[in-house]
């Protein structure tokens, strides 16, 4: 292998991103679907919807949690050992948590939907690695750009695989699909994305760092983001973008299946819409904007249009709209994703890139892991507060983050002032 191939891992990147976006994005219209629809199976009629959110809810947090405890020290054993070796391994959980849910879902065992969720979310910590190596590549200026990339595989995932998952899950369409067939289809995607990362990926880390590695790290680097004055500030961003983000990403099909009687394959079309959308931004969109604005500028006006795009949601009384509003959403979060992920890494040299990015993930999955909890008994309040949180959450980000960049504009002054003195 060539020199030069070595040395332009993206299209190998972009592979490993888009399989595993392509994974999750089929499940997207699923599991809503297995919890709130009374004939979707896994629960009988006599079990209340109040029941079913919370264990849907629960059952959403698993991943987060768990990944919350494994991303930060996959993220410090891909600075002392490398990209690739932990990228086997994050996957390798991933392609057995497809497998485990399907089983359970073939014979109807709720602990072991559960188990299913956690292994992965604990070896989940792949997106992170995959950051590292870019940013091992990438020079401050096209940064953010470079994040883009990924997000761009993301936008194209989720417009295949909700699509795709609606089909796979719909009988009427063949005879013997059911749930469990897209974790099956799913697992054989994540088994070609072992054998892409195996067999086409190489190495991009240069300098290799021993960082200590504990099952508590997640806890420690949270702490230790929070007590450092120059990390503190962007990582609340961070944690309640996640925490905003998700309580849509997550109760958004509940709205649709509850008030609009979306099925399987609706969902699936609608998030497929959204995709096309975060593939758009993040692909085009970002590379126009990033070059006028900047990554920090760029922030200012992405999280505001998040904010507004979602509390929308709420207002249509007719499905059609939601084709309207959505891309609104997807310009907002793609937009917003790889430039505050390019401003967290600033914040820290190549050779730390694996343990901040690593911290990164941590909050996001620690923003990721409690509205599913909380937001399941908001829903047996009344089914609109989940996504009136949102986006009441995401406009506290906004806030939090002018006040940061006012900050670092006022700190930018000063300092040109004292060169010229």
């Amino acid at each position: 292998m060539s020199e030069s191939k070595k040395k332009s891992p993206f299209l190998t990147i972009f592979l490993t991103v888009f399989l595993d976006m392509l994974g999750i994005g089929i499940i997207i219209p699923v599991i809503p679907v297995l919890f709130f629809d009374i004939e979707g199976g896994f629960f009988n009629a006599a079990i209340s919807q109040d029941t079913r959110a919370i264990l849907y809810g629960f059952l959403i947090a698993c991943f987060p949690l768990f990944q919350f405890f494994g991303a930060p020290m996959l993220g410090a054993l891909s600075d002392r050992y490398g990209r690739k070796p932990i990228l086997l391994i994050s996957l390798a959980g991933t392609f057995i948590g497809y497998l485990l849910f399907g089983i359970a879902l073939w014979i109807q065992h709720l602990p072991l939907l559960f188990i299913s969720r956690m292994l992965p979310g604990f070896t989940g910590g792949n997106i992170s690695v995959i950051m590292s190596a870019i940013s091992d590549i990438s020079t401050e200026e096209n940064k953010a750009q470079n994040f883009g990339i990924v997000g761009m595989a993301f936008g194209l995932g989720f417009i295949l695989g909700p699509t795709l998952g609606g089909v796979l899950a719909d009988d009427n369409i063949v005879r013997w699909f059911n749930a469990s067939t897209p974790f099956w289809f799913t697992a054989v995607l994540t088994f070609i994305n072992i054998l892409v990362i195996k067999f086409l990926f190489f190495e991009t880390l240069k300098t290799r760092r021993s960082t200590p590695v504990n099952l508590f790290r997640g806890i420690q680097q949270v702490g230790l983001s929070f007590k450092e004055p120059k990390l503190r500030s962007v990582f609340t961003i961070v944690l309640l973008f996640s925490l905003g983000f998700t309580l849509f990403t997550q109760f958004f099909a509940v709205l649709l299946i509850d008030k609009f009687s979306f099925t399987e394959s609706k969902i699936g079309l609608l998030f497929g819409w959204i995709g096309i959308w975060i593939a758009l931004t993040q692909g085009l969109l970002i590379r126009f904007i990033g070059r006028k604005l900047g990554h920090r500028k760029t922030l200012l006006y992405s999280i505001l249009i998040l904010c507004f795009a979602i509390g929308s949601l709420l207002i249509p009384s007719q499905a059609f709209w939601f084709y309207i509003i959505c891309p609104f959403i997807a310009i907002g979060q793609g937009l917003t994703s790889p430039n505050l992920t390019a401003v967290v890494s600033d914040q820290a040299g190549k050779e730390f890139q694996g343990e901040i990015l690593g911290i990164n993930q941590s909050m996001a999955s620690l923003g990721a892991l409690i509205p599913p909890m909380v937001a399941g008994y908001m829903y047996t309040i009344n089914s609109n507060l989940p996504l009136i949180s949102s986006s009441v959450v995401v406009f506290i980000a906004w806030i939090t983050y002018l006040i940061y960049y006012e900050r670092l504009e006022k700190k930018k002054i000063e300092h040109k002032s004292s060169v010229r003195i």
